[in-house]
């Protein structure tokens, strides 16, 4: 758990409808910690990359419901705010290597993305500024190379999923291309290759077999070796 330093100032906030009084300064999952809410499921990097603490909040000078990450937003005077629980997401099972057309069978995996009604509000919930309506648009007429690289700073917060009108998983989408992308339509560098085929010999069997009999503590200390 990360250390809350005590302020002098506090802010009035609301957390999933109960008022409280926290220190300026401090992050929204900091302020959960601080009013004594365990965070479990919720927590994860506190970096803003794992997408672990996605969060709805409103601001009392904007009627608008807005979302983001709580262990980057910091707390302001009259908020309100809950850690968003884990939605439903459509997660289609595929397997690569027997995809011929990644292109076409993206509307067998996912034929919501052809009702998208580019209303721009993924765009609106993505707490990465990521152009999500342009991301689904560019997979949807097959520009895999320019929605991959658009999708690539996801963080798999689901909150673009419930605001969607046409039902579509936009992050589910974006991990299938930047996959797709990766397999079919970019060059791998040799040395890439020849660890993969080295993988495949069994050169390093010796080193995962040595890893997978160590204990927890052997493993730490193995780390810090």
């Amino acid at each position: 758990m990360s250390e809350v330093k005590v302020a002098e100032n506090v802010v009035t906030v609301e957390i999933m409808g109960r008022k409280y009084e926290v220190p300026q300064g401090i992050t929204l999952v900091q302020a959960m910690w601080y009013t004594g809410h365990e965070m479990i499921r919720e927590i994860g990097c506190l970096g803003g990359v794992c997408g672990a603490c996605a969060t709805l909040y409103r601001t009392p000078d904007s009627h608008k419901l807005k979302s983001g990450l709580g262990c980057q937003i910091i707390v302001e005077e009259g908020m309100s705010f809950s850690i968003s629980r884990s939605f439903p997401v459509r997660k289609p099972i595929y397997h690569l290597e027997e995809i011929d057309d990644p292109k076409q069978d993206l509307f067998k995996y996912f034929p919501e993305v052809a009702h998208c009604r580019n209303c721009n509000a993924c765009t609106e919930a993505c707490p990465q500024g990521i152009d999500v309506r342009t991301g689904i648009w560019k997979a949807v007429f097959g520009d895999f190379k320019d929605a991959s690289d658009l999708f690539m700073p996801c963080v798999m917060c689901n909150l673009c999923v419930p605001v969607c009108i046409a039902e579509i998983s936009s992050n589910q989408v974006g991990l299938y291309v930047r996959r797709a992308q990766s397999v079919f339509f970019s060059d791998r560098h040799p040395i890439l290759l020849k660890r993969i085929e080295e993988i495949k010999d069994g050169k390093f069997d010796s080193e995962w077999e040595t890893l997978f009999s160590l204990s927890e503590k052997e493993l730490k200390d193995y780390q810090v070796a």
